[in-house]
């Protein structure tokens, strides 16, 4: 049930929109003033305010002012006699869902009051999401390997500068590239990625750069490319070392340019893009072999990030099994799962070709089928590495 509370010097308003909202089925206080809604708001969790402007003590503008200063976040609609576009404006800058006049229309104040809590879960569940996803993309480790890999990515991230990642696969070279966005000035901008791989050669040009309608026979309307859709963000090519001839000279015009063309268009579009990339190919070799242009390779690798395989930060499994343990448990609405000091050092043991990946999934092996604590008899039994 959403909690509502209503600031109002007026008893007679205070009563009457009491009495409607409850009837909604909404949970509602009342304060006086303005010093004691805020105190109010101080003590108790609201998803909304409904606040008078002109009140002894302070006014609604203040209280609004100073509830956002607050971690305590709820919207606010104001509502006044003496409402004026100026006011509504400076309610509105001041962070204010919407301004209603005294007396309100009560079927706007109620749609209203449902916009405001609907953006109010809106704001709440981005929040958690936001949280999950910092969490599963959290870089674990504290091996001289990893620790040298989060130190240059502090400091590049803020910079504009191309980023080429190299590693094994299943090494976490896509989680350098989020974390090079999130620490970067294009935070809240797009990420968007493009595995390089998975595209056909014949569509790779399509998907980056986009196609008008008509360019061939299956393009039925106009495609926006991953180059516009980053525009003001990053972009990522994962696997560039997959990329065919033909899209790595039109990757290179971009980068130069900072412009595109569509295939089967003839319009230059402007995009400001950050570029990151990553291969688990050894490029230089690609380049002496004819598969990868070299002037795209200098282009790309103005940063180089070499990403550890496991094997060589076997110190950081421990640590990578207990977030394991904790991300399944999540996933699967369970207690976490205990590990044993035996089992882990077991773990510690292998080779690990598949790095973080493979050992992600046989930890996930382990939790469905070994015991509450997992044992070494488990990792010998189950973990079939």
């Amino acid at each position: 049930m959403s909690k509502i509370l209503i600031i109002d010097d007026e008893r007679v308003i205070r009563a009457t929109l009491k009495e409607i909202l409850e009837y909604e089925k909404y949970q509602v206080d009342e304060a006086p003033d303005g010093e004691a809604g805020l105190k109010k708001i101080m003590e108790e969790d609201y998803d909304l305010v409904l606040c008078d402007i002109k009140m002894p003590k302070m006014d609604g503008l203040e209280v609004l002012e100073k509830a956002k200063e607050l971690e305590k976040n709820p919207q606010f609609i104001m509502i006044s006699a003496h409402g004026s576009i100026e006011t509504a404006v400076e309610a509105t800058k001041k962070g204010a869902f919407d301004f209603v006049p005294k007396p309100p229309d009560l079927n706007r104040l109620l749609l209203t009051v449902r916009n405001a809590l609907d953006k109010k879960n809106l704001v709440s569940e981005t929040k958690v999401l936001k949280k999950k996803l910092s969490q599963k993309l959290d870089m674990v480790g504290n091996s001289p390997a990893i620790q040298d890999v989060k130190n240059t990515i502090e400091k590049v991230a803020p910079t504009d500068a191309r980023v080429l990642i190299t590693g094994p696969n299943g090494t976490g070279k896509e989680l350098v590239a989020h974390w090079l966005h999130t620490k970067s000035n294009r935070a809240q901008a797009s990420f968007i990625a493009v595995n390089c791989a998975a595209i056909p050669a014949e569509l790779i040009e399509s998907e980056l750069f986009g196609h008008e309608k008509g360019a061939f026979t299956s393009a039925v309307k106009q495609r926006v490319g991953k180059f516009e859709q980053a525009n003001g963000g990053t972009l990522f090519l994962d696997e560039i070392g997959d990329m065919s001839l033909s899209a790595q000279s039109k990757v290179l015009r971009a980068l130069q340019e900072h412009k595109v063309t569509r295939v089967g268009g003839d319009k230059d579009i402007k995009v400001d893009v950050r570029v990151l990339a990553a291969t688990n190919k050894d490029l230089k070799k690609e380049i002496e072999e004819g598969r990868f242009r070299e002037d795209l390779y200098h282009r790309l690798s103005v940063i180089l990030i070499q990403v550890p395989a496991l094997k060589d930060r076997v110190g950081d499994i421990p640590e990578l099994v207990n977030k394991f343990l904790a991300d399944i448990a999540a996933e699967y609405g369970t207690a976490k799962k205990g590990i044993s000091e035996d089992a882990l050092k077991e773990l510690q043991k292998f080779s690990w070709t598949g790095n973080i990946r493979e050992l992600r999934n046989v930890v996930e092996r382990l939790v469905i089928l070994g015991d509450k604590t997992i044992s070494l008899e488990d990792v010998k039994k189950y973990a079939d590495y």
